[in-house]
């Protein structure tokens, strides 16, 4: 394990001042730990998984072939307490991988790990991704050993992807969708089907270990092609959460895993997953998902960053209102926008409103808190 400093010596200090543990012998359906949800939508709940949730997640991602470089060397940049980045710690265990830790993320401090230890295997979530994109000594370093860069936690606009592809091009992408709940994965997209355009915009197919359907309102699932509520099925969902029984009973219901995403299926069992229901904008009985709405703005080259989220409208509702933070000093008209939409989108969800912003509120783990937006401007 490569720890750089000063967290090797605040780590070293740690060890040196507690007496060893002995071994307690846990395992299977012993509650391995309590993990917390990143509470972009409401209040973070503690998330109960077992010894059995977590290695049956790892053991089947690892099936695949997509999941860690075995005997490679792994960087942590992404938050460790976040359930994606312990996963990979826990892949790279069992394939015998060595663990590079980093105190924090920076471009530049990942990008000198990467070099100097030469790291094969790297997750990042999308806004790491871009700000390693945006950052302009990213060219002096080397970055060939590279092998596999995973991604996830939300969705990845296409030009952030088209932006990792340029950046590491002798690595391999792979998607892991999945949350807390499901410790974590439910499906993968490795890196041949990147290349297909079509599959690089889905989120893959179930992982070995994991069942998933979309389902309608009262639970029953739905055709292809169909968008409904994610629900997947296996022995890495989740035991429960932490004192909270009538939110555990809502999530798990005949077996299943409610996930809160909206998505489909396609007749291959490919998942696109659209948005978070929560996130879902009705405008005059339309609806609108956001992801989609930022996935097209996210191509105009006035715009690095950008949030759409639904505010209350006297005529339609809902409306669709965009935050955007500005390439540079590039300047942000809200009609060069719509017009940008306009071919791209249906006329319902193009923006009605547009806001320029000096950032975006981002979690610990790397998400936009589309919550604390809509709260601020609902005052």
């Amino acid at each position: 394990m490569y720890l750089t400093q000063p967290l090797h010596n605040a780590v070293e200090d740690l060890i040196a001042g507690h007496a060893p543990m002995s071994d307690v012998r846990r395992g299977g359906d012993d509650v391995l730990g309590i993990f917390y949800t990143g509470g972009t939508t409401g209040r973070s709940k503690g998330v109960m998984l077992s010894h059995d949730n977590v290695f049956t997640s790892a053991w089947g991602s690892l099936a695949t072939g997509h999941f860690t470089t075995p005997g490679g060397r792994l960087l942590h940049a992404a938050p460790m307490f976040h359930l994606a980045d312990f996963a990979i710690w826990v892949a790279g265990l069992l394939t015998g991988g060595t663990h590079v830790i980093v105190d924090g993320f920076t471009p530049g401090g990942v990008l000198a790990a990467i070099e100097r230890h030469a790291v094969t295997d790297v997750l990042l979530v999308p806004t790491m991704i871009q700000a390693l994109a945006d950052f302009p000594d990213a060219g002096r370093y080397d970055t060939s050993s590279l092998v596999r860069l995973i991604y996830g936690g939300s969705p990845m606009p296409a030009t952030t992807l088209a932006a990792a592809r340029t950046m590491f091009p002798g690595a391999g992408l792979v998607q892991a969708y999945g949350m807390t709940e499901l410790s974590p994965v439910a499906t993968l997209l490795g890196p041949a089907e990147h290349d297909v355009p079509r599959l690089a915009a889905s989120a893959g197919r179930a992982a070995p270990h994991a069942e998933v359907r979309i389902v309608d309102r009262a639970g029953d699932e739905v055709a292809a092609g169909a968008v409904g509520e994610v629900v997947v099925r296996g022995d890495h969902v989740m035991a429960g959460y932490w004192q909270r029984p009538e939110e555990t009973a809502a999530a798990l219901r005949g077996g299943w895993m409610y996930t809160g995403d909206a998505g489909y299926l396609d007749e291959d069992g490919f998942l696109f997953v659209v948005d978070r229901i929560k996130y879902m904008i009705i405008t005059g009985d339309e609806n609108v998902y956001s992801a989609e709405v930022e996935n097209v703005l996210s191509q105009h080259p006035a715009v690095a960053a950008c949030a759409v989220i639904g505010l209350p409208d006297a005529q339609w509702g809902e409306r669709v209102h965009v935050l955007v933070v500005p390439a540079g000093d590039a300047g942000v008209r809200a009609e060069d926008l719509r017009a940008f939409c306009r071919g791209r989108l249906a006329g319902f969800k193009i923006p009605r409103s547009v806001e320029v912003v000096a950032s975006l509120p981002i979690s610990p783990a790397g998400k936009v808190v589309k919550r604390q937006l809509r709260q601020e401007r609902a005052r």
